[in-house]
């Protein structure tokens, strides 16, 4: 069968040899898996789109195609020319939405959030040719989409019973600590200091241009502000730099290495709330919450109800991306990052006197060199860095890069010191450039700078002697929160062990409000829960069963920690009316 070729631009879309046929074949030869997202760029008039829907039905019951067209003419032609039986069918989706953030976001409202495993190419026309960097590049989003997906999920099944538990902890901060958007550098530009082997070069040109009255030693007025991540506390501590603020974002109990040497230091702290607990303590110069949802749950809708959220931050992963967002929020000046690499060399993971590299130097013998052998297994692979040097780098590295590009990129006013680190898709300057903006920027007045830390936590205090009650009405609030929380787990567990008889409607609702308890299952995690009429679901509530007395516990330690901030009169009185009351 012949005809007129389909030519548009130069490019040949359709040949004029049987392209039907051509296209049932290019169907038939797709290797077809369950949970695949299949992407069809530029589909025209349909051709094989049919026979590849009727394999995913009986090969891959939960995959889908996704067809997509950039020209707006040749996406009437195909609205007008699809077979209508084909348009209703729910595993096929035709759209023109080419920008790559609403194009993830038409996938997750269309087929969920976790619904594909990977994301394939098939080219069943030659329109792909008119836009084929555009193409490339959506598809890749879309790869990359599911890969942090897929990532949370699994980082949510191994750390969000942690998560959960060190927030119901750090609860009790919230009548003390006020929310990290009370805080303001005004129009101050903002160094962000990350621990990556490049910050040492940093701070060495920081010292060679101190601008406090001794070498080395900063002042305390100086025109910027600085935000580092916890990790690089105790290299800033050796060369007596003073950050305005550092951020605290990692649960596990290894992230008390960062404070070794820091205990007591006069800095103040952005705390995330689900943050290990024993290190939001180690710094004294001042707390401050925010609050980085890890998932949806009806639990931080409830504190947010009754005023006791902070700040919420989107998840971003990496607390250095946190430290630039933070920054982004508290000034209105230029951001300068340093040490922000994701990426490694063979003798240094981070700068210098960091855990890590202290811990290198501990081991140092005449056994054991710097030179770590780990840099060049895998998953680890060669990268160029931004001043073109080679690097060392990983794959979760490489994705908080990516994130990085696409959260920050299109800001105008962040810039990345050169060096060692990764592109990070932000204008670059030297050294001497970002000192130059650091210190001469005409924003930087000391009559025109909004309150530093220290002042607006010395400003907080006296808001708080104003309202002597402030701290007193947020503790009775906690204590009413964890209370009802308290009343949701015994009638829940009064169910589930049958004191209480079963009231599926009752279970039902509090199965959904008591959600935390759950959410980190691997087979749910950040999803549905089963439908619990089902006798398949048996398993799920045995497990939810288990996670009640921990979570007690822990609401039982916040009633008395709140009780003692809302009556502190009591504390001294154990055994009497106070421990009664609770």
């Amino acid at each position: 069968m012949k005809g007129q070729p389909f030519v548009r631009n130069g490019k040949t879309l359709l040949s004029g040899i049987d392209p039907v046929r051509r296209a049932e074949r290019t169907a038939d030869a797709v290797s077809v898996r369950d949970r695949t997202l299949y992407l069809c760029p530029s589909p025209l008039y349909g051709y094989g789109l049919e026979r590849l829907l009727s394999r995913l039905v009986t090969e891959a019951p939960h995959s889908a195609l996704l067809c997509i067209e950039a020209d707006p003419e040749l996406y009437e032609l195909t609205k007008k020319n699809i077979e209508p039986h084909l348009a209703a069918n729910q595993k096929l989706c035709i759209t023109n939405i080419c920008e790559t953030a609403s194009l993830c976001a038409f996938v997750r409202k269309t087929w969920g959030g976790r619904a594909f495993r990977q994301i394939e190419m098939i080219r069943f026309t030659g329109g792909w040719q008119l836009y084929p960097e555009l193409y490339d590049s959506v598809c890749e989003a879309l790869r990359r989409e599911t890969a942090v997906n897929w990532g949370n999920a699994l980082t949510l099944a191994k750390l969000g019973r942690l998560y959960i538990r060190n927030a119901l902890r750090n609860l009790a901060l919230v009548p003390h600590c006020p929310s990290v958007e009370n805080l303001s550098f005004g129009e101050a530009p903002v160094l962000v200091l990350g621990a990556g082997p490049s910050l040492d070069e940093t701070l060495d040109a920081l010292e060679r241009r101190p601008l406090g009255p001794e070498p080395g030693v900063f002042s305390k007025e100086r025109p910027f502000r600085i935000i580092c991540v916890d990790t690089c506390l105790g290299a800033l501590r050796d060369r007596n730099i003073v950050p305005d603020l550092a951020v605290i974002l990692e649960s596990q109990h290894w992230n008390l290495r960062d404070f070794t040497g820091c205990r007591g230091w006069e800095v103040a702290a952005a705390i995330d709330l689900s943050a290990l607990p024993q290190s939001t303590g180690v710094l004294s110069g001042g707390r401050f919450l925010f609050m980085t949802p890890w998932t949806e749950l009806r639990f931080f809708k409830r504190l947010k109800k009754m005023n006791l959220l902070p700040a919420v931050i989107p998840p971003l992963g990496s607390v250095g991306l946190t430290a630039v967002e933070l920054a982004r929020r508290l000034s209105r000046g230029n951001i300068i990052c340093a040490g922000l690499d994701f990426s490694f060399n063979a003798d240094r993971f981070h700068a210098r006197s960091t855990p890590g590299h202290r811990n290198k130097m501990a081991e140092l013998n005449r056994f054991r060199s710097l030179f770590n052998t780990a840099a060049y297994d895998s998953p680890s692979a060669a990268a160029l860095s931004k001043s073109g040097l080679p690097v060392r780098s990983n794959p979760g590295l490489q994705n908080y890069r990516n994130l990085f590009e696409q959260e920050f990129a299109s800001d105008p006013r962040i810039f990345d010191i050169s060096g060692s680190g990764l592109p990070l898709g932000l204008k670059t300057v030297s050294q001497e450039e970002a000192l130059s903006m650091l210190v001469s920027s005409k924003n930087t007045s000391h009559g025109g700078i909004e309150p530093k830390v220290r002042e607006a936590q010395r400003a907080q205090r006296e808001e708080d002697e104003r309202k002597p009650e402030s701290a007193a009405i947020l503790a009775e609030k906690l204590l009413t929160f964890f209370q009802d929380e308290k009343s949701r787990l015994i009638n829940l567990r009064n169910i589930l062990t049958g004191e209480t008889a079963a009231d599926q409607v009752r279970l039902n609702t509090l199965v959904d409000e008591c959600d935390y308890l759950w959410a980190h299952f691997p087979d749910y995690s950040g999803g549905g829960r089963p439908d619990l009429g089902q006798e398949s679901s048996v398993s799920f509530l045995k497990r939810l069963r288990t996670e009640i007395e921990p979570a007690l516990a822990l609401i039982e330690r916040g009633i008395k920690e709140a009780w003692q901030i809302r009556y502190p009169e009591f504390n001294s009185h154990k055994g009497t009316r106070a421990q009664r009351l609770i």
